[in-house]
């Protein structure tokens, strides 16, 4: 079926007929939506909304990042004739997903470009949709979870990072993609209590009561111990989970802006993923991959992988049986 399929299909992020179902347009050619959903802005009866969010100015770093959201899409393609391994389901046969494009923006007005983000992402939220964002840098996320706040109240975040992103910065109006966390605790819409860091390798010596599961901690207990204590940490509340590609390994990611050693392994950060199914996932996103310093594409590659194990997180509680 797969063969002959390919025989006759193309560009599928137009000409698809259905949200749902796996894609065998061959790998190589054709429109790169992500996973070959359909491109599209109507958000009627759609389950779970992919963006992306091409902004890397704010960056302490290497740029780059603006990139990201169109190499994974281009890397995606190769996730999408195939059920995601290890699920035991399939969220592209039972769900709505469609690929909502980019988010459109004025790159030289800045400090209009955090309501932009959360307008846009509200829009999703308030279709009735999930959203999983492609970043761009790791600012993103904080105009992001003030829409999730609106919706769902304080957020439990669940991040995979190297940096806490928790350094000390009360001006709001900054945007900085170290201190958006810092941001979100101290305006209430993440509760520390409830959140948990996992992957930091960072020093930081304020971590305004999140969680911590370090990198040596997954390294020496294993990722299936730190998922557990992760899903305990969040319980049965909201949450968001917030990927940046840095978290694992440059031998793994070298694509991204600010890369330090003694990360995750990808096959450590698929198990931590796979194990987190059961939280009360309502969205999430990858941020951080800089195709500029990654030419064979492998960095991508890793977050689309991730990008694809949050839409199974999203879909694990709410899947059929």
């Amino acid at each position: 079926m797969a063969l002959e399929d390919s025989k006759r299909y193309v560009d599928e992020a137009f000409t698809r007929e259905s949200d749902r179902g796996q894609s065998f347009e061959n790998t190589f050619g054709g429109a790169t939506s992500f996973l070959r959903r359909r491109y599209t802005k109507d958000l009627t009866g759609v389950d779970i909304a992919v963006t992306g969010i091409p902004f890397d100015q704010a960056v302490t770093n290497r740029p780059g990042t603006r990139l990201g959201p169109r190499q994974i899409r281009e890397m995606s393609a190769l996730l999408a004739p195939d059920p995601p391994y290890g699920w035991g389901y399939s969220p592209l046969e039972e769900f709505d997903i469609v690929d909502y494009g980019d988010m459109a923006f004025d790159y030289a007005n800045i400090p209009a470009f955090p309501d932009t983000v959360t307008a846009h992402i509200r829009s999703i939220l308030d279709a009735g949709a999930g959203s999983v964002t492609l970043g761009g840098d790791h600012y993103i996320s904080f105009p992001i979870l003030k829409a999730y706040a609106e919706k769902f109240g304080p957020i439990s975040l669940i991040q995979v990072d190297a940096h806490t992103d928790t350094w000390a910065d009360d001006n709001m109006d900054r945007v900085d993609h170290g201190t958006m966390f810092y941001k979100a605790v101290k305006t209430g819409i993440v509760d520390p209590k409830t959140s948990v860091q996992i992957g930091i390798r960072t020093v930081n010596d304020d971590t305004l009561g999140v969680n911590i599961i370090d990198a040596r901690e997954v390294h020496e207990t294993g990722p299936q111990a730190a998922a557990a204590k992760a899903r305990e940490i969040v319980g049965d509340r909201p949450v968001y989970l917030s990927f940046d590609i840095d978290g694992l390994d440059p031998a793994f990611a070298p694509g991204t802006g600010t890369p330090v050693w003694g990360g995750l392994t990808s096959g450590q950060a698929a198990i931590l993923l796979r194990d987190l199914a059961g939280i009360n996932l309502v969205g999430g996103d990858v941020v951080e991959v800089s195709p500029p310093f990654d030419p064979s594409g492998t960095t991508a590659v890793a977050g689309a992988h991730v990008a694809m194990e949050i839409i199974c997180l999203w879909g694990w509680t709410r899947r059929k049986g």
